[in-house]
């Protein structure tokens, strides 16, 4: 199941999402998006749960919280678009 997170801390990186997730279950993977010319951190990022117990327990204590200064957002990713 993938979670997305937004309005995140632009000096965040992807252990950063692991080691904050993880308190809330298995974290098979995360990724911050990035500009591709300069590499810098678009503000948002992916992270990718076991189960969806642990997705909906992630959302529901993540959701608006304060991490680096800033309130982040986090909901289940919609699904992507095939074009």
């Amino acid at each position: 199941m993938t979670i997305y997170v937004g309005n995140i801390s632009y000096k965040m990186n992807e252990d950063d999402l692991t080691s904050i997730f993880s308190k809330y279950g298995t974290v098979t993977s995360a990724k911050i998006i990035r500009d591709k010319y300069k590499g810098r951190s678009k503000g948002y990022g992916f992270v990718d749960m076991e189960n969806e117990a642990d997705v909906e327990n992630a959302v529901n204590s993540l959701n608006g919280k304060e991490i680096d200064g800033r309130n982040i957002k986090v909901n289940k990713a919609l699904p992507k678009k095939e074009f």
